[in-house]
């Protein structure tokens, strides 16, 4: 077994694979001539693979700081070109069109932010309480930031957010610093909504707020997200039986309520099994950040904590009525294949990390802090 799956990959299979399923089930029931089921089973094995692969590599090299930022200019230079050849889906620049196949690179921008933070807080350990490193990790994270926003992705822009601040927290920058940051925030807010917000924009901030205010216009999605997962009840109305999907009350049940489809099928005792899988895999996740070799694999591991922690909150919050509908995807349940390809693969990272957590010389963890590889 050792020779097919890499060492410390097993349990987190064990969470990954089951919600995988969970997803293609669900669509297989949506899909009158099964092209979405063939599609995305293709993308869930060359997920798997691209895992495995990525778990037998060598990631030391990741500390090499031409490496990170060679890999983060990449990654903005992907978001720019998205406006000169990127297609417009749902009214938002953000895919390139590649053959029978889309790609996303907002996904690869993520993973790349979760890079260079982790890099530059791993190097700045000793000093990390300046608020100077508050301005200089926003800088990394605001350029993708606004790119994204402006396709305009304003789900996505948020994850990156949290991306940023969830990073920040965890670095251990002054919780005074950031509290300040968030009061001058909080305080731009409310003076450009006394005396810059018209009121038309104000009603759409307020309905994006609480959709679930006007049922019949701009929280309609929300609605009837909600009545599906309720009328799931304890055990679910059965595979294939869920009429919020079949019958076309519940849009991009496929992608943005792939949450609500399934419960309506599976019901509570599905949802219930779903979180374990959840739990699984983002306790695999929290464990390769304890086990971590330095503090580059512990934040780079916690990074992607917070990036798949934020999309499944954000996604069945809305699902479920509490947070606002942003077109947030379930990862490695949503359909496509750019973000369930970005998601295997960043898992793989952290299985290549974890191979030598405990063979690292302590030699080599100061030259990274002192900035000498």
């Amino acid at each position: 077994m050792n020779r097919l799956l890499p060492q410390n990959s097993l349990y987190i299979l064990a969470g990954l694979i089951p919600i995988m399923l969970a997803g293609l089930f669900t669509l297989s029931t949506f899909s009158a001539d099964g092209t979405r089921f063939y599609k995305q089973a293709l993308f869930i094995v060359i997920s798997l693979i691209a895992f495995l692969i990525a778990s037998r590599l060598d990631y030391r090299f990741l500390r090499r700081s031409v490496v990170v930022v060679g890999l983060y200019v990449f990654s903005l230079i992907l978001l720019l070109l998205l406006f000169i050849i990127g297609q417009t889906v749902k009214g938002a620049q953000s895919w390139f069109e590649v053959g029978l196949f889309s790609f996303q690179p907002t996904d690869l921008a993520k993973i790349a932010l979760i890079i260079i933070l982790a890099k530059y807080f791993s190097r700045r350990h000793v000093e990390i309480a300046h608020f100077k490193h508050i301005l200089v990790s926003g800088i990394y994270a605001a350029i993708p930031f606004l790119l994204v926003l402006i396709q305009p992705d304003f789900g996505n822009a948020i994850i990156i957010f949290f991306i940023w601040l969830g990073m920040v927290l965890v670095s251990g920058i002054s919780r005074k610093h950031i509290a300040l940051v968030f009061g001058l925030g909080a305080a731009a807010i409310a003076i450009m909504w006394i005396l810059v917000f018209a009121p038309y924009q104000k009603a759409r901030i307020v309905s994006f707020i609480n959709p679930l205010g006007d049922v019949r216009g701009t929280g309609y999605n929300a609605n009837q997200a909600l009545i599906a997962v309720g009328s799931g009840q304890l055990t679910g109305k059965g595979l294939g039986y869920g009429t919020q999907s079949r019958l076309n009350f519940l849009p991009e049940y496929q992608t943005d309520f792939i949450f609500a489809a399934f419960a309506e099928e599976w019901g509570f005792v599905g949802v219930i099994l779903l979180f374990i899988c959840i739990g699984i895999v983002m306790s695999q996740i929290l464990r390769f950040a304890l086990l971590g070799a330095s503090n580059f694999e512990t934040l780079f591991a916690l990074g992607i904590a917070i990036f798949l922690g934020v999309h499944f909150i954000i996604n069945i919050g809305m699902n479920i009525g509490i947070l606002p509908v942003t077109g947030i995807t379930l990862p490695f349940m949503s359909y496509g294949g750019s973000h369930i390809l970005i998601e295997c693969i960043a898992l793989g990272v952290l299985v290549g990390m974890s191979r030598y957590k405990r063979v690292v010389h302590a030699s080599g963890i100061n030259n990274e802090f002192l900035g000498m590889e």
